[in-house]
């Protein structure tokens, strides 16, 4: 197998990373807002910013150039590129939601270090703040969940033979079908359920179950994304003309 990489790109590895990273940084916002911990805004806009830019980016050139298509995965654009927008999109707005936050009560001499003060705050006002946007989330999830079922079926995200420690299971494409299929499924299931957990009288399951769903897919994306630098590394000097 031979690619001439010049016509095209392959950075599913720093979106994979900046996918876990916003799902951890997502659970860890809310585990600090529940034992009012949560202080200095701007910290947390910008944390949520920079995974949400690069996914922005990342996957709006991904869904306009199908990059993955030139060496023969065009579904791919799909199943990456799509998510990854609109993940990184809803971060963006969760940025400028917590920065337009944070100059809201500096107007209001609101001490941002006051982390009780400004828990109790965004505990009132955040749930109908997001509600919005947590329905774009829910049908996102749905597409996820579509996705892992093409993954399964089709046995989809088979690594070619010449990319490193992935590539040892070519010949078991259902190996790779079903752990990325169950991956992106679990972070479905959070998304679907998340208009549900921010209800007033929302059942405390449906929060347990985000937060494993978030917790178990952002290490893993993270952990995969990283190994995947030295597998997609070696899967180029593999395929090189």
């Amino acid at each position: 197998m031979v690619i001439d990489w010049s016509v095209t790109q392959v950075y599913n590895t720093i979106m994979s990373i900046s996918t876990g990273v916003g799902l951890l940084l997502l659970i860890r916002f809310g585990s600090h807002l529940s034992r009012r911990k949560i202080r200095q805004l701007e910290g947390w806009a910008m944390g949520f910013a920079i995974p949400g830019f690069i996914l922005t980016l990342t996957g709006a050139h991904m869904i306009l150039t199908w990059p993955l298509s030139k060496i023969g995965f065009p579904f791919d654009d799909i199943i990456f590129g799509e998510p990854s927008l609109a993940f990184g999109v809803m971060l963006l707005a969760a940025a400028i939601l917590l920065w337009r936050k944070s100059n809201q009560y500096i107007r209001q001499n609101i001490d941002l270090n006051d982390s009780k003060a400004i828990s109790e705050l965004l505990l009132r006002e955040l749930p109908y703040a997001i509600k919005p946007l947590s329905y774009f989330a829910a049908a996102m999830g749905l597409a996820l969940i579509s996705i892992a079922c093409a993954g399964i079926g089709f046995q989809l995200f088979a690594a070619p033979p010449e990319e490193p420690i992935s590539g040892t299971f070519a010949n078991y494409p259902w190996v790779e079908a079903i752990f990325m299929s169950g991956l992106i499924g679990i972070t479905g299931i959070g998304a679907i359920l998340l208009p549900f957990m921010l209800k007033d009288s929302a059942n405390p399951a449906i929060r347990s179950v985000v937060k494993y769903c978030w917790t178990i897919a952002g290490v893993v994306f993270i952990l995969f994304g990283a190994m995947n630098y030295f597998t997609h590394i070696g899967l180029i000097i593999n395929t090189m003309k």
